[in-house]
């Protein structure tokens, strides 16, 4: 799979131009503070805010299927980030009153269980998030909170083995090395239901696109957790607790919760959920443009359409285009796909235009049938917002 997505990342043609826009639709208290800037081991991110460290991807890089490591989304919920030299001596427990035995494990006990591997999209549940009119509140993030990459590392569900699961087990907790700097700030914990946690694709992974765990993407071992929003993707991931029951913290009970049945979900985390709410946990199908830009110049002669789509794992059937915002569709062409989880990466060719202003769109539609949604499905975090987009490009 690594030789395979390799071979589409160099096979993928070279970007037209690098985005330098700031949004419009951002809320002026964004626009205030967004600028482009290099991180340390990043080039040219877009920084939201600073304090916790939120940097959004660039459009054009998903003209990629695999995103590049200097180039992947930054996300944290907590001020107080983990640096490289913290991490030395780094170790992971396991432990909880559903295992039979609480153990330390070293970066060397992870490296002796088997490997696996993922090709999967981490996308911020608040993706978008920034372009809702009206606006709401969170981090008003762009179409850049999110990345696909090659992970790899052991199965959790061997790393839980190593502690022995009890059958009694409802659900695995989950804590990361960044902490709150003010006294009664909640500490960022998460949980996943048994069913997810010993599913073979969720791993603890070491690597990404080859190379050692970027520190802003989580070195050295972070939670893959494919098909499911990236708030379940733990970061710098210090403790794990195998439990009887539900994990009662804020950002499981309070935080990252939508209204019971407004997006489809095929394996509902039951615990989780009440009457009135439920955790918003399976990605839903959406679809990007990444070339031409918005506000590029391009030739009447033609010019080629490129972007990914994705979902929860089904995988992409259809890809379609509009030039004209959304009053007519031509199907564009699907690559191959390099995993289920990963983007889907599609073009189209325009053939000869008449001089004036294009309003392109893009829609995607499952394996299963499921479609882009045709307006905002409003709901207090702005998740999921996967309705259809538009670039404007003038043929001159």
């Amino acid at each position: 799979m690594i030789a395979g997505a390799g071979a589409v990342l160099a096979a993928s043609p070279s970007m037209a131009g690098e985005s330098t826009r700031i949004p419009a639709e951002l809320p002026d208290g964004t626009r205030s503070i967004a600028r482009f800037v290099n991180l340390p081991g990043k080039r040219r991110m877009l920084r939201l805010t600073g304090r916790p460290p939120n940097y959004a991807a660039p459009v054009n890089v998903f003209s990629d299927v695999i995103t590049p490591n200097d180039r992947f989304f930054v996300r944290y919920h907590l001020d107080n980030v983990p640096s490289a030299a913290a991490m030395d001596g780094w170790s992971l427990s396991v432990s909880g009153d559903a295992v039979e035995r609480p153990v330390q494990l070293k970066l060397s006990d992870l490296l002796d269980l088997s490997t696996h591997q993922v090709v999967s999209v981490c996308q911020c549940a608040g993706n978008r998030r920034g372009l809702i009119d009206p606006h709401v509140a969170g981090v008003q993030w762009t179409d850049g909170a999110m990345g696909c990459a090659v992970w790899r590392g052991p199965a959790l569900k061997d790393v839980l083995n190593a502690a022995g699961v009890k059958k009694e087990a409802q659900e695995v907790w989950f804590e990361g090395a960044d902490k709150p700097l003010m006294d009664g700030t909640p500490p960022f914990r998460k949980s996943l239901p048994m069913e997810k946690a010993m599913d073979p694709d969720t791993i603890v992974a070491l690597t990404m696109n080859n190379a050692p765990l970027p520190l802003l993407n989580g070195y050295p071992a972070r939670l893959i957790v494919p098909g499911w929003t990236g708030t379940y993707w733990m970061k710098h991931l210090t403790s794990i607790e195998v439990s009887t029951q539900k994990l009662n913290s804020f950002w499981m009970q309070t935080a990252y919760r939508v209204p019971a049945g407004l997006f489809p979900v095929d394996k509902p985390f039951r615990s989780q959920t009440n009457e009135t709410t439920v955790p918003i946990t399976e990605l839903v199908v959406n679809a990007l443009i990444a070339g031409p830009l918005e506000g590029d110049e391009v030739e009447r002669s033609g010019f080629t359409i490129t972007g990914v789509a994705w979902d929860r794992g089904a995988g992409i059937s259809r890809v379609e285009v509009s030039l004209d915002g959304g009053a007519n569709w031509r199907d564009a062409l699907l690559a191959g796909s390099v995993g289920r989880y990963a983007y889907r990466r599609f073009s189209l060719q325009t053939g000869a235009l008449r001089p004036g202003s294009y309003r392109l769109m893009c829609r995607a539609v499952s394996q299963t049938g499921e479609k882009q949604a045709e307006r905002m499905k409003v709901n207090p975090g702005g998740y999921h917002n996967n309705v259809p987009g538009v670039v404007t490009v003038v043929v001159s």
